[in-house]
């Protein structure tokens, strides 16, 4: 995926090993931002690689890690999920959001494999970009952080 503006290319890829460090560089700066992750900050580059991870992309525009996603699942019949989405907020204009996740729904496609998401409630910019892109609210529940802490989430459905 290319786009043009301000002679930026931007460029989705499957992400490597050599890539963790920037991209766990990349999720501290949008913690810092946003909030998000609400947990994993303390070890990103653990937390970019989720158990029963099956594929992850970055996002590089100018050649700079600025965005990333994975799918996790365990293959045994039960919905992917969609995971670990962040974008560097300079790098939003770019539409890499829609770019990441538009690359991981074709994965899934390609193997016939479902996909779902869980995202917190205060992340609305988050919300309002799954449902631009078609995904469907299937339900709401508390995510329960590793402290113990409960925050509200609402869980989607890919289109």
């Amino acid at each position: 995926m290319n786009g043009t503006k301000a002679g930026s290319e931007l460029r989705i890829r499957p992400r490597r090993s050599s890539d963790l460090a920037e991209a766990a560089d990349a999720l501290v700066a949008v913690y810092e931002a946003d909030g998000y992750p609400v947990e994993g900050v303390a070890e990103p580059e653990s937390w970019l690689s989720p158990p029963d991870l099956l594929t992850a992309w970055v996002a590089e525009l100018s050649g700079r890690v600025v965005g990333h996603v994975a799918v996790s699942g365990t293959g045994s019949g039960k919905p992917g999920v969609l995971e670990r989405l962040f974008v560097l907020p300079e790098a939003r204009r770019h539409q890499v959001g829609e770019h990441l996740i538009r690359t991981a729904e074709a994965y899934a496609r390609a193997r016939n494999l479902a996909l779902e998401l869980e995202v917190l409630a205060k992340d609305e910019a988050a919300i309002r970009l799954y449902r631009r892109l078609g995904w469907s609210e299937t339900g709401r529940r508390d995510h329960r952080l590793e402290t113990g802490d409960l925050h509200p989430a609402l869980t989607f459905a890919a289109p």
